[in-house]
């Protein structure tokens, strides 16, 4: 690691410590040619993954804002923030894993509900109608009535 008071590359590490989060590692060095000492940090590098809209625009995927709308969705239900943490983290999982550089907002919004079918049928519900843009409400008893077809089947 060079250093930054006198440009050596020759230091060594004092202390390691891992970040609270468990992101990063916080490395305290001392320079051996200078003696000054500085903090390093080592992160793990992720290849950005865009999403593509239905509009054909793109953005940067958001882990904060899936879950916002998953809370959204659970809002007034009887479900846990960790439940709602876990469905995100396997969601984010799930894309990086793809090893695809983009992903569409429609195999997002597939996993979204999908992991909602099983932590609560009324935040399933209500994110498909969202998801979905359901119009009237014959949409909306097709969708109870696949859901109904598929606890029949269980």
């Amino acid at each position: 690691m060079k250093c930054m008071y006198c440009g050596s590359l020759e230091s060594k590490v004092i202390d390691s410590r891992q970040s609270e989060d468990g992101t990063s590692i916080r490395r305290r060095r001392e320079c051996m040619a200078c003696g000054k000492r500085f903090t390093t940090y080592e992160t793990i590098e992720t290849t950005p993954i865009l999403v593509i809209k239905a509009n054909g625009n793109r953005q940067p995927f958001d882990a904060n804002k899936l879950k916002s709308g998953i809370i959204k969705a659970c809002e007034k239900r009887p479900v846990p923030i960790w439940k709602i943490d876990k469905l995100v983290e396997d969601i984010q999982k799930s894309v990086y894993n793809s090893l695809e550089q983009e992903v569409s907002t429609k195999k997002i919004g597939e996993m979204v509900m999908e992991g909602l079918k099983e932590l609560d049928e009324v935040a399933y519900v209500r994110f498909a109608s969202v998801y979905r843009q359901f119009k009237d409400i014959s949409t909306f008893m097709k969708e109870l009535k696949k859901m109904q077809k598929g606890d029949e089947e269980k």
